[in-house]
């Protein structure tokens, strides 16, 4: 009897042994240097099985259910849902040393998401600003001075009209572009005041005549192939349509700027689902990736900056100078983030910006 118990006690050892060791990981597409993830996988062991989602919306819904991912990249508005739903476990700090060193003034931004910074450590961000085709702003700024780091460019009509012939985008994100009206017209971005945002509203309707297009995804196509000249975009689809051009020889120049107004700062946060398989080996994932030379290896292969300041020595330099990317102090104390808005003002805001989309504003 004693020997059957053994016998069964040494299986089942045998059989955990043998259980690959794995970490579920969802992200975005591209977002981490493929060599870090190999060396991931050489250090510990676990090997890493990783799914893309293709929207905010899809991985809400995703989490919302059962899942077997155990690291996930959440977008900030997003990680504020979730955290809500109670579809993330709170991270064990004394399993991330790394996280000693992270930016403080973007855990400042991730505290408006995730209060307490409880739920989330940072992983890359980005801005949004004024992307535009050098050559057709320089020829535009013959007739006016041209200044790419100013709202005025999108909110005066009568700058906005001399970019209208070689095509102007606006991106199809309600809640993001009245939060930078509202800036613009110095008020609190996140404003709830029905008086505010009525006013944001009036300032975002008199750009519609001068908009060609609303897009929610082909931005980046659009201002490497030189069909627009002026884009309100993320630095990173900034950034992307510049190396795309460059890479196809067409000799369209897209530059990108930060308004001195200031303007939104959008981040991808690391979180652990509730329902985690791996919770350990999430953990050790997380730390890694927040080790400083790893962030930098994944900052160089993404072009977005990451949250980790002790990584810039390991920062390509074309990069850390690049002030699209990682902004001068004086610029980062003017970047804000932008929360999921009450019901009330979500059904405020989507309501107007159809009425600003179709024209219904004077």
């Amino acid at each position: 009897m004693l020997l059957a118990v053994c016998f069964c006690v040494a299986a089942l050892a045998t059989h955990a042994l043998a259980e690959p060791r794995i970490v579920n990981i969802l992200a975005w597409g591209d977002y981490f240097d493929p060599r870090s993830l190999e060396e991931f996988t050489a250090e510990t062991g676990v090997r890493i099985v990783y799914d893309v989602y293709p929207s905010r919306e899809a991985l809400e819904a995703r989490l919302r259910g059962k899942t077997d991912y155990d690291v996930v990249v959440a977008p900030g508005p997003a990680l504020q849902s979730l955290i809500a739903a109670g579809a993330l476990r709170k991270l064990d700090k004394a399993k991330l040393p790394n996280a000693t060193g992270l930016w403080p003034e973007v855990m400042a931004v991730l505290g408006v998401f995730d209060p307490g910074n409880q739920y989330a450590v940072p992983y890359l961000w980005f801005t949004a600003g004024l992307a535009f085709d050098v050559d057709k702003a320089n020829e535009i700024g013959a007739a006016a001075p041209f200044e790419p780091a100013s709202w005025d460019l999108i909110f005066r009509p009568d700058r906005l009209a001399a970019f209208a012939d070689c095509g102007v985008f606006v991106p199809d994100n309600p809640e993001e572009m009245f939060a930078i009206a509202l800036r613009y017209l110095r008020l609190n971005p996140a404003s709830k005041s029905l008086n505010d945002l009525r006013r944001a509203a009036e300032l975002l309707g008199g750009m519609r005549r001068y908009v060609k297009k609303f897009p929610s995804s082909d931005d980046v196509g659009a201002l490497a192939n030189g069909d627009v000249c002026l884009a309100v975009a993320w630095s990173s689809d900034g950034l992307q349509a510049r190396a795309r051009a460059k890479e196809e020889g067409n000799g369209v120049d897209v530059g990108y700027a930060i308004p001195r107004e200031g303007t939104v700062l959008s981040l991808d946060a690391l979180v652990v689902p509730k329902d985690a398989p791996h919770g350990d080996a999430a953990l050790s994932f997380i730390n890694f990736l927040l080790r400083p030379e790893i962030a930098a290896r994944n900052t160089n292969a993404t072009k977005l900056a990451n949250g980790v300041i002790a990584s810039k020595p390991w920062i390509a330099k074309d990069i850390l100078d690049n002030k699209a990317i990682y902004p001068d102090p004086e610029t980062m104390g003017r970047l804000f983030a932008v929360q999921n808005a009450d019901l009330a003002t979500q059904k405020f805001i989507a309501r107007e910006w159809v009425r600003i989309k179709t024209g219904k504003y004077p």
